[in-house]
C-alpha cells in the first residue's frame, strides 16, 4: 500500500447538552475514511470528554487520499434508542501530501451541524505515511501545489508557465433525490456536503494529473467553481494556470527581494536553477537538464476538438506586422513568431494570472468576453459529462478567436462563470487579450542578445499598453495617438484590462472604484421562450454596460479600467448586470475630453436650458474628481513637443480611408487636454435618466479611498493594519408594477448605501483604503436581489510624502509599514486574556498570541514574559496575495471549503440578518482553526467564491450555502525578521499575529 493515515481522537469541549436529565453528554466519536470506520469508547456524562485513543490507522492508495476527506462525526450514546448527532468535522488531507508541506494536522477543529451551527470543538491529530509508488499508471497527482493566489506565490520563481488547465466532473445533487421518501435536512445537508467534499477532491487530483503531464509542479490562480443545476444535478468546475515553481533558498526568503516581483527576477536567473531538487512524484532529473515546453499539439482536454480550428477574423500570415515600427521591428516580429508557436500548440492559451513577473507581458490589446444561454438537461450519467465539456470548448473558442482578431496570441486574467435560473444557464467567459514574451513559456533557447534588444525595444513604463493589432485592420473603431511617454508606439485613447495594475505602469494621481449597475425586466416563460427571451437581451445590457463604464470613466477624468469584472445574473423575472472596476489615469494614454452632452429632442428654451444647465454640472464633476483623485498629469516639455515624430509606416492606398488626412492632423497634438469630448446623445426620457444617475455617483468620504484590484494605485504607503469584512444584503427591490428605471433606481440605491454602511463601520480606521473589494450578486427569488460583498481595508500614512510618479510595489509598501508602525491607530503586539474569543473590533486592540510550542518558543527567545500564558491564535484573514508589513515564508496548502447552514426557527435566530452573520462569523471560525491546524497564521487570496441564500418566512425556513477558498500561510513581520538568525533551519519557530474580521 502506497499510504498510511493515522488519527488520534484526544479530547473534546464545549459540547452541547444532549441529555437534559443530567444536563451532560455521553458522547463517542466515529474516525471514517473511505469504508473504513474507527469508533472511540464513549465518555459518559461530561460536557469536555477526554477520549486520547489510540491511533486509529487506514491502509489507502494516494489516490483515496486526494479524493476523500477525513469524516470525523461526534455522537451522544443512547442506550434505547438510536444515537444522536452532535456534529461533524470534515479534514482535507491534500496538503500532508507536498514533500515540503505540514507533516501533521493537529489542533482543535469547531464541530459543524448543518442545523445548529458549531457545538462545541474537539482536538484531533493526523498523520500520513507516503511509501514509494513505482507504478507509472497510478492515477494520483500527489506532489503538485495549488494556489489561490493570481500571482507568482511569494518565494517561488517561475520556471516555465507552462499554460491552462481546466477540468470538470459531474454528480446528481442529493437534494433532489429524496423525492421518493421524505426529506430530512440534515441527512439531505450533510449527504450533499460529504458529495460535493468528494467532488473536489476528485477534481484537484484530475488537475494534477494534467500539471503532471506537462512536466510542471504547481497551479497558480486556482478557481473552482460548483454550478448548483437543480435537479438536472451539481457540476464541480476548476480551471487554473499550470506551472513549474523552484522554492527560493531559506536565506532568499528572508531577503526583501522575496517580496517585490522585480528584484526576484534579476537577482537568479531565468534558466538558471539554484537548487535542483525533484519532485515526490515528477521527473527525478535536475530542472535545468530539462526542457519545459509547450508538448506539441497535445490535447489536455477531454474535448476532440482539434487546436487547429482557426476562427480569426484575421489571416495568421498578417500575426507579425501590428505595431512593429522602424525601430525594433524586426525583434518585435521575431518575438510575436517565437510565441505564436509556442501558443498555438495549446488548444487553449489562456492565463487565470492578473499579476505577471516583470517581462511576462509585452502588449495588452483589450478586454474579451464571451456569454452563452443554455437549457439545463439532466445529468444521466457522472461519468460522461461530455455536454458540459463542449458548452466550455465553445466559449473558449470564442474567446481565442477574440484574441487573435486583436493581434494577440493569448488571454490573460481569465475567468469563468455561470448565473442559473431553473433550467436556464448563462455560461460567462472573460480575460484580457496579450502577446507574451516566449522566454517564460519555454526552457529560455532564445539568444540573450536578442532578449535584450526586445526589452529595449519595448519600453518598461508604457510597452503594455502599446496597441498589439495593425492600425489598418482594426476589429473595431478607435481612436489612436503616439504613446506619450515613449511617442514611438500607438496607443488607444481608453484601455479596458481584466488583470492589476502592471508594477512598472506609470500613473498619474489615485485610482478608484467604478461600477456600472444596470437592471432590465423579462417575461416569465419556460424553457426554450426563456433561453430565446434572455439570448435577446443580452447583447444590449452588455453594450449599456459598457456605455456606463466609459461615461464614469471620463467623468473621473481617468482614461484606463485595471480588474474589469462584469456579472451577468439570471433571475424569474429579471436580468441583472454589475460590473466592477478600478479606474486609473495612465501617463502614455492621452487625456481625457470629457463628457459633452448633445439633445435630439424638441429645440425649446427651457429645454436648452435645461441642457446647459447638466452641461456644466458634468464639467464642475469632472473638474471635482480631477482634484480629488489628484490627478495632475504634468505638461509635455517644448523639446518633446518640437521634437520629429516617427515616420509612419507605408501604407495600402487600398486601406486608407478618406478621412485619413483629417485623422493624421489629430494624431500629431501631443499636447495634454486633447478637447474631443465624449459625446453623450439625449433623445428620449431613459437617456436623461442615465445622465442624472451619472451625477448622482457620490465618491467615497474624506480619507476613503476604494479600488477591486490587491493594490490601490498611487498609494505606496501602507501600513501593517488590515482589516478583512465581509458583507451580505439581501432586499426587495420593487414590490408592485416595477419598471426599468425603478428597478435600476433601486438597485443603484441598494449598493451605494451597502458602501456607504462600510464606510460608516469603519470610520475609526481612517485614512484607509478599501482593496480587492468584491461584489457578487443573486436573485433567489422574485425582485429579490442579495449582494455580498468581500474586501479588506488597509490603513496608510498620509503625512508620508508620496513618491512621484512610482508603481507601488510591495517593498515600498513594507519599509514604509515598518517606519510608520509606531504611528498606528492600533497597537499590534499587546496580550489579551487568553480565554477570550472576541470577534475583533476596531475600537479593540489586538493581541499576539502563540499556536504551538514552537512560537512559545519563538516568543521566549524574543523575552516577552507578558504573552507567556497566551493559548489562543487568531488567523488573520485578507483577500490580497501578500501581508503588508510582513513576509511569507511558507504556503501550507490550498483551503477550499464548502458549508450548508439550514434553519427552521428564522426569527428567533435574528431574522435573515442574524441568520447569515451567525453562519458567516462561524464560517470565519472553521476557516482559521483549519490554518492553525496546518500550523499556518494567516490566509491569503481569501475569497467567498459562492453564497446562495433561500428562505420561506411563511414557514419561518432558510437555507444557506457559502463555499470559500484561500491559501495557509505562515508569515513573519518585517520588524521581527531582524531578530531571527540569517539562516534558519527548518526547525525555527514562526510567530503568529492576530487579526479579526467584520461581518456585517
Amino acid at each position: 500500500m502506497p499510504g498510511r493515515l493515522k488519527v488520534k481522537i484526544v479530547a473534546g469541549r464545549h459540547l452541547p447538552v444532549m441529555d437534559r436529565a443530567s444536563d451532560l453528554t455521553d458522547a463517542f466519536v466515529e474516525v471514517k475514511f473511505g469504508n473504513t470506520t474507527f469508533k472511540t469508547d464513549v465518555y459518559p456524562k461530561s460536557l469536555n470528554p477526554q477520549w486520547n485513543s489510540e491511533w486509529f490507522k487506514f491502509e489507502v492508495d494516494d489516490e483515496e487520499l486526494q479524493d476523500e476527506p477525513l469524516q470525523i462525526t461526534v455522537l451522544d450514546h443512547d442506550t434505547y434508542s438510536a444515537n444522536d448527532a452532535i456534529g461533524k468535522v470534515y479534514i482535507d488531507i491534500d496538503p500532508l501530501l507536498y514533500s515540503e508541506a505540514a507533516t501533521v494536522i493537529s489542533g482543535w477543529f469547531p464541530i459543524y451541524d448543518t442545523i445548529h451551527g458549531i457545538r462545541g470543538e474537539i482536538n484531533v491529530v493526523v498523520k500520513v505515511d507516503l511509501f514509494n509508488d513505482l507504478n507509472r499508471f497510478r492515477q494520483s497527482s500527489c506532489g503538485v501545489k495549488f494556489f489561490c493566489t493570481t500571482s507568482i506565490p511569494k518565494c517561488y520563481r517561475a520556471v516555465v508557465i507552462h499554460g491552462f488547465v481546466e477540468e470538470l466532473v459531474v454528480n446528481e445533487d442529493p437534494e433532489y433525490q429524496w423525492i421518493d421518501r421524505i426529506r430530512t435536512p440534515r441527512a439531505s445537508n450533510e449527504a450533499r456536503q460529504r458529495l460535493i467534499s468528494l467532488m473536489s477532491g476528485e477534481l484537484q487530483r484530475k488537475i494534477g494529473l494534467k500539471v503532471l503531464e506537462m512536466r510542471g509542479n504547481a497551479v497558480v490562480g486556482y478557481l473552482q467553481c460548483f454550478d448548483l443545476e437543480g435537479e438536472s444535478g451539481l457540476v464541480v468546475r476548476a480551471i487554473g494556470t499550470a506551472c513549474t515553481l523552484d522554492k527560493l533558498s531559506n536565506t532568499s526568503a528572508f531577503l526583501p527581494a522575496c517580496n517585490s516581483p522585480s528584484k526576484e527576477m534579476k537577482e537568479i536567473p531565468f534558466n538558471e536553477d539554484p537548487n535542483p531538487n525533484t519532485y515526490s512524484s515528477g521527473p527525478s532529473t535536475p530542472l535545468k537538464n530539462q526542457t519545459y515546453s509547450f508538448s506539441p499539439s497535445k490535447s489536455y482536454s477531454r474535448q476532440s476538438s482539434s487546436s487547429d480550428t482557426d476562427l480569426s477574423l484575421t489571416p495568421k500570415t498578417g500575426m507579425g506586422s501590428g505595431s512593429a515600427g522602424k525601430e525594433g521591428g524586426p525583434f518585435k516580429t521575431l518575438l510575436r513568431q517565437q510565441t505564436q508557436s509556442a501558443l498555438e500548440q495549446r488548444e487553449f492559451p489562456f492565463f487565470t494570472l492578473t499579476t505577471f513577473p516583470p517581462g511576462f507581458l509585452v502588449h495588452v490589446g483589450g478586454v474579451v468576453s464571451a456569454r452563452s444561454v443554455k437549457l439545463l438537461d439532466r445529468i444521466h450519467n457522472p461519468d460522461e459529462p461530455e455536454t458540459r465539456d463542449a458548452w466550455w470548448a465553445e466559449i473558449r473558442q470564442e474567446i481565442k478567436s477574440h484574441a487573435k482578431a486583436l493581434g494577440c496570441h493569448a488571454v490573460v486574467g481569465y475567468s469563468e462563470s455561470t448565473s442559473i435560473c431553473e433550467e436556464v444557464c448563462i455560461l460567462s467567459a472573460s480575460g484580457t487579450a496579450a502577446v507574451l514574451n516566449p522566454r517564460f513559456l519555454q526552457d529560455g533557447t532564445m539568444e540573450g542578445c536578442l532578449e535584450q534588444r526586445i526589452e529595449e525595444a519595448s519600453p518598461p513604463g508604457c510597452g503594455f499598453c502599446h496597441i498589439p493589432y495593425d492600425e489598418l485592420n482594426m476589429p473595431f473603431p478607435a481612436h489612436l495617438t503616439y504613446c506619450y511617454n515613449c511617442r514611438k508606439q500607438k496607443v488607444p485613447d481608453v484601455l479596458f484590462t481584466t488583470i492589476d495594475l502592471p508594477v512598472e505602469a506609470i500613473v498619474v494621481g489615485k485610482g478608484c472604484l467604478i461600477q456600472a449597475r444596470l437592471c432590465r425586466l423579462k417575461k416569465k416563460a419556460q424553457a426554450e421562450a426563456n433561453a430565446t427571451s434572455i439570448s435577446n437581451l443580452l447583447p444590449f445590457m452588455e453594450y449599456e454596460v459598457h456605455t456606463q463604464l466609459m461615461n464614469k470613466l471620463k467623468l473621473r477624468g481617468m482614461n484606463a479600467l485595471f480588474g474589469l469584472r462584469i456579472q451577468i445574473t439570471v433571475g424569474e423575472n429579471m436580468l441583472m448586470g454589475l460590473a466592477s472596476a478600478t479606474g486609473v489615469y495612465l501617463a502614455a494614454l492621452p487625456t481625457p475630453g470629457g463628457i459633452q452632452i448633445a439633445g435630439k429632442t424638441p429645440n425649446d428654451g427651457t429645454y436648452e436650458q435645461h441642457i446647459s444647465h447638466m452641461q456644466k454640472k458634468i464639467n464642475d464633476t469632472i473638474a471635482k474628481n480631477k482634484e480629488l483623485y489628484e490627478i495632475n498629469p504634468p505638461e509635455l516639455p517644448e523639446e518633446i513637443i518640437g521634437s520629429p515624430i516617427p515616420e509612419p509606416r507605408q501604407r495600402s492606398r487600398l486601406l486608407r480611408s478618406q478621412s485619413e488626412s483629417s485623422d493624421e492632423v489629430t494624431e500629431l497634438d501631443l499636447s495634454h487636454g486633447k478637447k474631443d469630448a465624449f459625446v453623450l446623445e439625449i433623445d428620449d426620457t431613459d437617456a436623461m435618466e442615465d445622465v442624472h444617475s451619472l451625477l448622482t455617483d457620490v465618491p467615497p468620504p474624506s480619507g476613503f479611498y476604494s479600488c477591486n484590484t490587491e493594490i490601490m494605485p498611487g498609494i505606496n504607503n501602507w501600513t501593517p493594519e488590515i482589516q478583512m469584512f465581509t458583507a451580505v444584503r439581501v432586499s426587495r427591490l420593487s414590490n408592485i408594477n416595477p419598471t426599468n428605471q425603478t428597478l435600476n433606481k433601486n438597485f443603484n440605491d441598494l449598493c451605494e448605501n451597502l458602501l456607504k454602511s462600510l464606510y460608516f463601520k469603519l470610520r475609526s480606521m481612517v485614512p484607509c483604503c478599501l482593496c480587492h473589494v468584491n461584489f457578487t450578486v443573486a436573485l433567489p427569488e422574485d425582485e429579490l436581489v442579495q449582494i455580498a460583498v468581500t474586501a479588506v481595508a488597509i490603513t496608510y500614512d498620509k503625512n508620508q510624502a508620496l513618491q512621484a510618479n512610482k508603481a507601488p510595489t510591495e517593498k515600498s509598501q513594507q519599509r514604509a509599514s515598518t517606519d510608520n508602525e509606531e504611528q498606528l491607530q492600533f497597537p499590534l503586539e499587546l496580550c489579551s486574556d487568553p480565554l477570550s474569543s472576541q470577534p475583533f473590533s476596531p475600537a479593540k486592540a489586538t493581541s499576539l498570541e502563540k499556536a504551538s510550542p514552537l512560537a512559545e518558543g519563538y516568543l521566549r527567545h524574543r523575552s516577552v514574559p507578558s504573552c507567556a500564558n497566551s493559548t489562543v491564535s487568531v488567523v488573520k484573514m485578507t483577500p490580497l496575495s501578500f501581508l503588508p508589513g510582513a513576509k511569507i515564508t511558507k504556503y501550507l496548502g490550498i483551503i477550499n471549503m464548502f458549508f450548508i447552514r439550514e434553519t427552521t426557527s428564522l426569527r428567533e435566530e435574528g431574522g435573515v440578518s442574524g441568520f447569515l452573520h451567525a453562519f458567516i462569523a462561524e464560517v470565519f471560525a472553521m476557516v482559521r482553526a483549519h490554518v492553525a491546524a496546518l500550523g499556518g497564521n494567516a490566509v491569503v487570496s481569501y475569497i467567498m467564491k459562492q453564497c446562495v441564500f433561500m428562505e420561506n418566512p411563511n414557514k419561518n425556513q432558510a437555507q444557506c450555502l457559502i463555499n470559500v477558498s484561500g491559501d495557509a500561510v505562515i508569515f513573519v513581520r518585517e520588524s521581527e525578521l531582524e531578530m531571527l538568525p540569517v539562516q534558519p533551519s527548518a526547525a525555527t519557530p514562526q510567530p503568529t499575529s492576530s487579526a479579526g474580521d467584520v461581518t456585517t
